[in-house]
């Protein structure tokens, strides 16, 4: 039987975006949070790295502007780098407030360094910065009468008033899928939160949970809001190369504490393609890897750490240690096998400053949104900082529009009675390995225009496929998400094909130089095939 909940604000995903936006929001609203999974199911808690803000004082706020502004390859937008950085030492208050313990030295931080940064300023708890996060995150929203925790539910589609024909555009909820009953709810709120993530799981290879299939970005386009900047997609340089050791990450915190990559046959590479060696920014490192597994036909490089002492590694990598160490490898005594795999998500749901999309009462926080801190190259540890900062702008803006008067329209529940349970669950098992597979090929990390052709006509055919399939039949989690990934994919053909330069994240054959102006991908929905944007989701709504 479906259900129909109503609240004060939804946000849509459980990372650091969403938990922390709710913290914010909990003393004044009534917040229900959506997890796809459990509660840690989240790129938040896989995350290694640490957190990059200025704490030192032979650093500065500048400086940090200044490196982010140049990994980004002049594509960030200055008004957002600034608004972050400036209030990275303010989240970091917050998230010791919350009971993060970050890693001290001498009754200081201790710092790392990692690629891009001209200074150690990336504070972390050991190698499981994202986990120490994560849980306190969650520990302190378990504590709060106010918020509401909804795990196994995922989100199908937004509900906005002019999908249900109630005038004027506005957010007022989400249709969502609840996999303990196996029927689709309503979620009423006045404003809705998309957290949910990035879409890394469009790549065979990845470094992400399996979660992270671009659910947001493909619900806030639907709905009608632009998307900017999808072309890049950062490859993380290093996770382990090993058939049992699913999508392990390499913290780049490795390189940070004099970790080197070599060929199998010993040799360093990276300072033929950038001075800066290992400490170059990752789309340079994991260019530089690609290049070199094609040229050697190696299946994978190494990162070696082993010339480092001991204990150095097996205190600040522990997590690596370990996990290394349960495939036979023993990181203090030899090199790690290594590839790259897609990381993050650069562009999404374009949005300003207070995190507000297009649609009145939509927002988008953290890596499912395109605030421009990022540009075309996202800084080592800038993304949980730029969830944290936009999390408590987001907050604030919601705050003051809750005093505002407001009357809930009657929203139509989901209807099932003219679909029926699939016996056919193999196509969608087949064509989520094409696409993955395919864009992996086409649309990775060195792109040309014939790839990018051959990836978007198998889109189209795959999109046709899997509406035909959403329109008869009964959804589960595997389709929801295949839905999402295949417009996902989509978007991100397209926008790599408007972009005739190579820059940043975005590497192509046809055009390997730099146009002089530097402007933003930017899609409005509608521009295409209508299925994309209103059919598809109206299928069940009747």
């Amino acid at each position: 039987m479906s259900i129909t909940h109503q609240h004060d604000v939804l946000i849509i995903g459980s990372g650091a975006a969403g938990l922390a936006t709710a913290l914010h929001l909990a003393p004044d609203a009534r917040v229900a949070v959506l997890s796809k999974q459990d509660l840690h199911a989240s790129s938040t808690d896989w995350a290694q790295g640490g957190i990059a803000a200025v704490t030192h004082p032979a650093d500065s706020e500048y400086e940090h502007i200044q490196d982010s502004l140049a990994a980004g390859a002049g594509l960030c937008h200055e008004p957002a780098v600034v608004h972050t950085i400036y209030h990275a030492r303010e989240a970091i208050a917050q998230l010791q407030s919350w009971g993060v313990n970050f890693d001290r030295e001498d009754n200081d931080f201790h710092l790392t360094q990692e690629g891009g940064h001209s200074f150690r300023r990336v504070l972390h708890v050991a190698d499981a910065t994202g986990h120490a996060v994560a849980t306190n995150l969650i520990r302190e929203a378990r504590q709060q009468p106010n918020i509401e925790l909804y795990t196994d539910h995922v989100a199908i589609d937004l509900i906005t008033s002019a999908k249900i024909g109630r005038g004027n555009n506005r957010c007022l909820g989400a249709y969502v899928y609840n996999s303990g009953t196996g029927h689709v709810d309503v979620f009423a709120a006045r404003c809705v939160i998309i957290a949910t993530g990035g879409a890394s799981k469009v790549y065979l290879y990845t470094s992400n949970p399996d979660g992270s299939t671009g659910d947001g970005i493909a619900m806030a386009w639907r709905a009608g809001c632009r998307v900017a900047n999808m072309e890049f997609n950062q490859f993380h340089p290093t996770c382990l190369f090993h058939p049992h050791a699913k999508s392990f990450l390499i913290s780049e915190a490795v390189r940070g504490e004099g970790g080197v990559l070599v060929l199998p046959s010993g040799e360093r590479f990276m300072q033929r393609f950038d001075t800066r060696g290992e400490l170059a920014p990752r789309d340079i490192v994991a260019r530089a890897i690609d290049h070199e597994m094609k040229r050697t036909g190696s299946d994978c490089v190494y990162l070696d750490i082993s010339h480092k002492p001991r204990a150095l590694i097996t205190r600040h990598f522990p997590t690596i240690y370990a996990k290394c160490a349960e495939h036979g490898i023993d990181i203090t005594r030899e090199p790690i096998p290594v590839v790259p795999a897609a990381h993050y998500t650069c562009g999404g749901v374009l949005v300003d400053l207070n995190g507000a999309t297009d649609i009145p009462g939509l927002y988008a926080i953290g890596e499912a949104s395109c605030t421009g801190l990022h540009g075309a190259n996202r800084l080592a540890s800038n993304s949980i900082l730029e969830c944290l900062v936009f999390a408590r702008s987001a907050a604030d803006h919601i705050r003051s529009a809750l005093h505002e008067p407001y009357a809930a329209p009657e929203i139509p529940r989901w209807d099932e009675s003219r679909v029926t349970d699939s016996d056919e669950d193999v196509v969608i098992s087949h064509n989520w390995h094409e696409l993955r597979q395919f864009m992996w090929d086409y649309v990775g990390i060195v792109r040309t225009n014939k790839r990018l052709q051959r990836a978007l006509h198998r889109i189209e055919l795959l999109k046709r496929e899997v509406h035909e399939y959403y329109s008869n039949y009964r959804v589960g989690n595997d389709l929801i998400e295949l839905r999402n990934l295949i417009h996902v994919a989509e978007l991100i053909v397209r926008s790599a094909m408007m972009r005739t330069e190579s820059r940043g994240l975005h590497y192509t054959l046809d055009y390997p130089t730099l146009l002089p102006e530097a402007k933003d991908t930017i899609l409005s929905p509608g521009t295409w095939d209508p299925l994309d944007v209103m059919q598809p989701q109206l299928a069940q709504i009747r």
